[in-house]
């Protein structure tokens, strides 16, 4: 009668030990298929932003011109001078196919290593007006690639301080918001810069 008993506890115990390990397995591989499920699901989204975030521009300006050439130990002055106006087309780019991440499903964290500049490109479209051509000082083709750059430069500087960089950079956190929002959703972690991206303020350090 012991010797039965003893059987039918051992045959229990076994039972229970195959149970739980059963069980335990059975409990990693979901966790498992969940982590890579969510993974999958963050590199789509991934995927998803990374495009060209583009803002446009136009700005409209008169410029005026001149150049004065001196000769004869500063006795004569030769000047040329023309009007300008300029209708440039301003374009602010972020290539996020350049965006690059890190991902670590074991600690459920995503670690935005790279997030492209901006790229400013600017198209002056010159066109001239009133050109006036001294004696000695007359327009040459090098002139008008100096105004070009000329221009272009203080373009770019008025554009750098203007609101469509600041429009840009909306465009740019509004693409990268997707990518915060998901992995709060599935409770991971979004960090950049060694900061954790938790909240719509820490959003702002994505901006580079």
């Amino acid at each position: 009668m012991q010797s039965n008993l003893k059987t039918i506890v051992v045959a229990v115990f076994a039972t229970l030990t195959v149970l739980f390990i059963y069980d335990y397995f059975k409990h990693s591989n979901d966790v498992r298929e969940e982590l890579f499920a969510q993974s999958a699901l963050i590199e789509k989204q991934l995927r998803n932003v990374s495009k060209l975030v583009v803002t446009e521009a136009s700005y409209a300006k008169v410029y005026h011109y001149e150049n004065k050439e001196t000769y004869g130990l500063d006795i004569f002055t030769s000047e040329k001078n023309a009007l300008v106006v300029s209708n440039a087309h301003a374009q602010v780019a972020y290539n996020l196919r350049e965006l690059k991440y890190d991902l670590d499903p074991s600690s459920k964290t995503i670690t935005i290593t790279h997030i492209p500049k901006a790229e400013l490109t600017i198209d002056p479209n010159l066109q001239f007006y009133r050109i006036e051509n001294g004696y000695f000082n007359k327009f040459q083709a090098q002139d008008l690639n100096n105004i070009k750059v000329k221009i272009t430069k203080d373009l770019r500087s008025n554009i750098m301080k203007s609101d469509m960089m600041k429009n840009a950079e909306n465009r740019l956190l509004s693409e990268l918001s997707q990518i915060y929002v998901l992995t709060a959703s599935l409770e991971w972690t979004l960090v950049y810069n060694g900061n954790i991206i938790n909240n719509a303020a820490a959003m702002e350090t994505l901006l580079p």
